[in-house]
């Protein structure tokens, strides 16, 4: 079906959003990269307490860690302010970034390597883990042959932006949209070639698997992909080790039991996920995205 056509105010406001991005983009490859992250985590450590986002994240966190005080709350709330700040002053100078050999290193290089050379495919999977761009650009320079998916955003103009940052450091990326996306990451499982996909998302109709003790739609699809072809989840994530330091981790893969029985073995497999993505967020609170509602709507009606 045909993309529906915006009207006027709404293009007009996509265009002013692409000019603004373009803007701050332009700004920030004229600075040094550590006076860039600095500025990005001052800026929404003011601004976020006072957007509705604040709301949400605070309700996640009381979700995730019920037994912490409201002192605790607020010291990881003004945490995260900053890591968000820093990923999106950072994301537009990524290629600088990666550039720089020594701001990035990454544990468990080796089975990257062998991957690379053919121990594939895998499922990569993640969560929104601090500057998490950093893992496909790892990949990719890695010599891993990959599909990396994201979602479209709303703004083409903006949009469009992104994909050309991304460019700069190497990563192509497919946004699957229904039956035709499904296919074309089975497709490349086929040929050989792995996905990457991130998992710690609400997925309206995915799997309930619980996640902090409460149950979590989350997407079927790295399960359902690596089952299918025998192919094991390579769980990765990224830290912030500095101030614009970081290191990736490939995690050990996680082998699926295939025992015919199709529902069960995904839902076993998003249970799997979920543990991971809750074991990184216990461990490094801060660098989790927390601003989005992770949990069915009734979660958040009395933050509301």
């Amino acid at each position: 079906m045909a993309a529906k056509t915006p009207t006027f105010p709404q293009e007009l406001a996509w265009r002013v959003e692409a000019l603004a991005y373009g803007l701050f983009a332009g700004l920030a490859r004229l600075f040094p990269v550590e006076a860039v992250s600095d500025f990005g985590a001052w800026l929404f450590r003011w601004l976020g307490p006072l957007t509705g986002a604040r709301k949400v994240a605070e309700c996640n966190m009381r979700i995730a860690f019920p037994d912490a005080t409201d002192a605790e709350i607020a010291n990881l709330m003004d945490a995260q302010w900053g890591e968000l700040g820093r990923w999106m002053a950072e994301f537009p100078i990524l290629d600088r970034i990666m550039a720089d050999p020594s701001r990035v290193e990454v544990e468990g290089a080796e089975r990257l390597a062998a991957i690379a050379a053919g121990e594939g495919p895998v499922v990569f999977i993640s969560g929104h883990f601090s500057s998490f761009e950093v893992m496909s650009a790892a990949i990719v320079r890695a010599g891993v042959t990959c599909q990396i998916t994201y979602r479209a955003m709303n703004n083409p103009h903006v949009d469009r932006r992104v994909r050309e940052s991304r460019y700069r450091y190497g990563v192509r990326l497919f946004a699957p949209k229904g039956l035709d996306g499904a296919r074309e990451l089975m497709r490349a499982l086929e040929r050989g070639e792995s996905v990457a996909l991130m998992n710690d998302q609400k997925f309206n109709g995915g799997v309930a698997a619980p996640l902090f003790g409460v149950m979590a739609h989350t997407a079927p699809g790295p399960s359902t992909l690596a089952l299918r072809f025998g192919a094991p989840l390579q769980p990765m994530s990224v830290q912030r080790v500095g101030r614009v330091r970081f290191k990736v981790i490939v995690h050990e893969p996680i082998r699926l039991q295939d025992t015919g029985r199709k529902e069960a073995d995904v839902a076993a497999g998003v249970a799997q996920v979920n543990a991971f993505i809750e074991d990184r967020i216990r461990a490094r609170p801060s660098e989790w995205f927390w601003v989005h509602r992770r949990w069915p709507n009734e979660v958040y009606k009395p933050a509301a």
